[in-house]
């Protein structure tokens, strides 16, 4: 048996069973199992020393991105840049570490036709928004909008896009309202966060990307689509980094990326309540 799990705290709430069992049936591997396994900071590090030969890989979700970097053997050097990995693979006996965070997002605005913003701001300044920074330097970005709660509690995030090489202006939420003049707002706000700022972005941003996946739609969310603007969800961000992370951990390239989008979609409907 070959094993692979996502690690979190909180973790029941994960899709990432969904969608790699979803891979692995697709993919014909049989003897692999992936999990949700509860971790927190403290228990990292007894936990990646207490797994045996039969372990393929992990994903990481908070709070461990960050935690995780001094525990591993060798980290890709876009996992340094955004100063953490979502990903770790194992190999002969070492730990890999990789970002597949900035794959999703940028995956997730070209499905949606937003492949080449030419101004963004984003709503946050933790490990997702260090992510989407390193996502819009892909997309051609030389510069972006960081609007914060308190810009002493950046400081992060403002380092990852001096690393990668992005000129940074942050910004309180009582300012937001200069930040709007963009082609793409990113929110990394957790569910719910953003919910009061529905009536000041909609209709001033022509595409938003609010990473939240349930419940879907968000009120910023269903304000922008009302007011005519382009809406991506969290949900085709999540897809796309764990299509990269199969790949990652099984070194196949035939991933069945609709197979694990299917998985994922009737997954959250039926938490939603709309399917038995």
């Amino acid at each position: 048996m070959t094993r692979a799990a996502v690690l979190g705290s909180p973790i029941a709430h994960s899709l990432s069973p969904y969608l790699h069992r979803a891979a692995y049936a697709g993919l014909g591997l049989d003897g692999w199992s992936y999990e949700a396994i509860e971790c927190d900071e403290a228990g990292l590090a007894a936990l990646l020393d207490g797994l045996g030969p039969g372990w393929a890989g992990l994903s990481l979700t908070m709070p461990l991105k960050r935690a995780v970097l001094p525990l591993l053997d060798e980290v890709s050097e876009l996992a340094v840049e955004v100063g953490g990995a979502n990903t770790v693979v194992f190999r002969d006996g070492a730990r890999y570490g990789d970002n597949t965070d900035v794959y999703g997002i940028v995956r997730a605005l070209a499905e949606a036709g937003v492949a080449a913003p030419r101004s963004a701001t984003v709503l946050g300044g933790g490990a997702t928004a260090a992510s989407t920074l390193a996502a819009l330097r892909e997309l051609g970005l030389g510069g972006a909008t960081l609007v914060v709660r308190d810009p002493a509690r950046a400081g992060e995030t403002a380092e990852v896009a001096e690393r990668l090489g992005i000129a940074l202006e942050t910004r309180t939420f009582d300012k937001l309202d200069t930040a709007l003049d963009v082609d793409l707002l990113v929110s990394t706000l957790p569910s719910g966060a953003a919910d009061g700022l529905a009536g000041t972005v909609a209709g001033r941003v022509p595409a938003v990307f609010d990473v939240v996946y349930a419940p879907w739609p968000t009120r910023l969310a269903a304000a922008v689509e009302r007011a005519g603007g382009t809406v991506i969800g969290g949900f085709p961000m999540l897809l796309h980094q764990a299509v990269r992370q199969v790949e990652l951990m099984t070194g196949r390239t035939d991933v069945p990326v609709e197979a694990m989008r299917a998985a994922g979609e009737a997954e959250i409907l039926r938490r939603s309540g709309r399917v038995s």
